[in-house]
């Protein structure tokens, strides 16, 4: 008791859960560089790790975030970082600018689309529809959007998460299994359907790859915030 109790003072809950944190995914990511076949990605490790660290601790959800919350403050820089890499490729985006704003509104509507299918399918309620519906964004913009249409950011966290460890797993396959030799294409597939996650895996099949997965997951963010107000207002009449 005595240990849980100095464990959940707030100063040192703060300092210990953040590092605990930072620590786990520093460790993840080491590893997976090393054995990279034959370990899973960092973020799942890292995440396994923590939430056996809470368990033992006895330490609940909102104890953590509460904790780590200046970790999620972060995002909002990270989010205006991302017109970086847009300014510095712009002549790329103003050569292909046709094929990937198609390939962005086909890929958002097909993914809202079918969330909100499948979940009014299975007797999902409203506000957890409406958290899905943001799933396939990198984090900073699903929570920007999770927000402004009513769902609830913590869960569309979790399911951009899993979105992005399945689809960067199901987009390699594709690329091994169907005959896409476009890297505008690849870099495309990867980028739009596991955000992320699945731009690091586009670096990995090639450079141009990894740019323009970069690029779309980025105007792709941009694009579904811009209409999020329209993507809410949508969504509660169907």
């Amino acid at each position: 008791m005595e240990l849980r109790a100095l464990w959940h003072g707030p100063a040192l809950a703060t300092l210990s859960w953040s590092a605990a944190t930072i620590a786990a995914y520093l460790c993840a990511r080491a590893v997976h560089r090393r054995w990279r076949r034959a370990s899973p990605p960092p973020l799942v490790t890292s995440s396994l790790a923590l939430l056996a660290a809470a368990i033992v601790l006895h330490t609940s959800y909102h104890e953590y975030i509460l904790a780590t919350g200046w970790l999620l403050i972060l995002l909002g820089p990270a989010t205006v970082a991302f017109a970086v890499p847009i300014f510095e490729h712009r002549a790329l985006i103003v050569r292909h600018w046709a094929a990937l704003a198609l390939g962005m509104v086909a890929g958002s509507l097909t993914s809202m689309v079918s969330a909100w299918a499948l979940a009014t399918l299975l007797g999902v309620d409203e506000q957890l529809r409406l958290s899905l519906l943001a799933r396939s964004l990198s984090t900073p913009f699903a929570m920007e959007v999770s927000n402004t249409i009513g769902g609830a950011a913590d869960l569309t966290a979790l399911f951009v998460i899993a979105t992005g460890l399945v689809g960067a797993t199901l987009g390699e396959l594709m690329l091994a299994c169907l005959p896409i030799r476009s890297a505008l294409a690849r870099g495309a597939l990867l980028g739009l359907g596991a955000h992320g996650m699945g731009t690091a895996k586009a670096h990995e099949v090639g450079g141009e790859e990894g740019t323009i997965a970069g690029l779309t997951m980025v105007l792709t963010g941009l694009l579904n915030v811009l209409a999020a107000p329209l993507i809410g207002a949508y969504a509660r009449l169907l």
